[in-house]
C-alpha cells in the first residue's frame, strides 16, 4: 500500500474516531469522495480490504487504523 494511501485511512479513522467515539465502523469508501476521481487508488484500497485481509463491508475504524500503523 502506498504511503499517502496509509496516511490518508490513519487520517479518516483518527477523525471518525474523534467525532463519533472507538466503536464507530467504518467502510474502505469512507477514504474516497462520492465522486470516483481516483480509481485505481480506490482499487488498492478494495484490494487490501476485501482480497488481502478479507474483512466485512463495515469495520471498527480503531480496528483499520492498528492494521494500517503495523504495515512497514
Amino acid at each position: 500500500m502506498r504511503e499517502m494511501l496509509r496516511r490518508k485511512i490513519i487520517a479518516v479513522c483518527n477523525q471518525k474516531i474523534q467525532q463519533k467515539g472507538e466503536s464507530v465502523g467504518l467502510s474502505f469508501y469512507a477514504f474516497f469522495a462520492n465522486k470516483n476521481d481516483n480509481s485505481e487508488l480506490l482499487m488498492e484500497a478494495a484490494e487490501w480490504w476485501i482480497m488481502t485481509h478479507q474483512l466485512d463491508h463495515f469495520e471498527k475504524a480503531i480496528k483499520i487504523k492498528k492494521m494500517v500503523e503495523e504495515m512497514k
